[in-house]
């Protein structure tokens, strides 16, 4: 597979719609095994006021004949800084393109904003039911307390 990051200077995506995910062959497609994407200063904007919303966002996936190329995903997830959308569209919107292009066994997304107006709002979607045997860790985001 040809990756049009990896080892290239690469301009930011100027929307997610305009970002282009690179994955690459699992290098253990027999194996049963979870992959964590961790982003805790994501940003991306409110849809009503253009204010910045905050977010730690954990990628959990089992993947299947592909995975995600980092450098991609970080600007892919950067992108996101110029994009208005709710918590609810950004986090699964994610999800959902990660799963319908990669095509991994399963996937979650956990989305932890950070409060503006006084409260923070969690969003979680995952592809369905993970498979048998996969060890699910926590994905270690307090709730909200200052989350630290």
């Amino acid at each position: 597979m040809e990756t049009r990051h990896l080892g290239q200077p690469s301009t930011p995506p100027a929307s997610p719609d305009e970002a282009v995910l690179d994955y690459v062959p699992n290098p253990r497609p027999g194996a049963l095994y979870l992959v964590r994407f961790t982003a805790p200063e994501f940003t991306s904007l409110c849809p009503v006021t253009g204010q910045p919303d905050f977010a730690h966002l954990v990628i959990d996936y089992a993947p299947a004949e592909t995975i995600i190329e980092s450098k991609s995903l970080k600007l892919f997830l950067g992108s996101f800084r110029s994009h208005c959308g709710f918590h609810e569209e950004v986090t699964v919107g994610i999800g959902q393109r990660l799963t319908s292009e990669m095509k991994p066994k399963w996937l979650r997304i956990g989305g932890y904003w950070y409060p503006r107006g006084g409260m923070p709002i969690d969003v979680f979607w995952q592809s369905g039911s993970p498979p048998d045997g996969l060890w699910l860790p926590d994905q270690g985001v307090q709730p909200y307390r200052g989350r630290g």
